[in-house]
């Protein structure tokens, strides 16, 4: 089976990559924009599944459909909210939502493979699923926290947030001003919700803002320490299989 994978965040490509060898699935192809996608369709044999992002760095991934006719099973990657996503139940299409859980993975690989050769029984109507996406072009990040304090909502800007943690089954928001505030959002959730070009996570408990940062330190095991401005509780390690993905990031 040929798999390919079209995903303009690297560190997210690379990812699903991972995940993907861990089902004995290599995608030794990974492309990052509607232009290089539609060059590439253009020389090279169309695989068998490709996994594909709705918002690439230079368009929606449809546009690659209205040059190259492509016959290969297609599931969407997506971050976008669940009204959105009725447009692919209605046109009965495979989808994944960011951040991809391996059980999900697996369960969308399993079905393909079920159905084999035939892995698109319905016409895909994408100019219905540009009409049902909402802004399509400008995904809207999370701007703000509103915290619950007694008997007052504090609001908390995301330029305020220095990290996020996770700690005794609890998800924390540290501040710039080095208060800590409990969330009702789990890292999992924050990681969909935030933009991933001023965030991102560097293990299972920490999430930082590319903001505030203040030393990065090479760490034991070929890890790297991430030292914010004024969160002091615990060392925040990127972890090895990160490493690589968080220096793309850095850019």
């Amino acid at each position: 089976m040929t798999v390919i994978i079209i995903e303009d965040e690297k560190p997210a490509a690379r990812l699903l990559q991972r995940k993907l060898q861990k089902l004995d699935i290599e995608a030794q192809t990974m492309l990052h924009s509607v232009k290089e996608a539609i060059d590439w369709f253009g020389s090279n044999t169309h695989p068998d599944l490709i996994f594909l992002d709705i918002q690439l760095s230079d368009g929606l991934s449809f546009e690659i459909f209205d040059k190259v006719n492509i016959n290969s099973a297609i599931i969407f990657t997506t971050a976008y909210d669940e009204y959105a996503l009725r447009a692919f139940k209605l046109n009965s299409i495979d989808y994944l939502l960011k951040p991809i859980d391996e059980d999900d993975l697996d369960a969308a690989v399993a079905k393909y493979k079920e159905r084999r050769p035939a892995p698109q029984a319905l016409p895909i109507d994408f100019e219905q699923i540009k009409r049902m996406l909402v802004n399509p072009a400008e995904k809207a990040y999370k701007k703000r926290f509103t915290i619950k304090m007694g008997q007052h909502l504090k609001m908390i800007n995301i330029e305020d947030a220095e990290c996020f943690y996770s700690e005794n089954k609890g998800t924390y928001l540290h501040t710039t001003d080095g208060r800590d505030y409990l969330l009702e959002n789990t890292l999992e959730q924050l990681e969909a919700e935030l933009d991933p070009k001023q965030f991102y996570r560097v293990s299972r408990k920490f999430i930082v803002s590319v903001n505030a940062i203040k030393d990065i330190v090479v760490y034991t095991n070929s890890r790297l320490k991430v030292i914010p401005p004024t969160y002091k509780d615990d060392e925040i390690i990127v972890s090895r299989e990160r490493v690589n993905d968080f220096k793309e990031w850095l850019g």
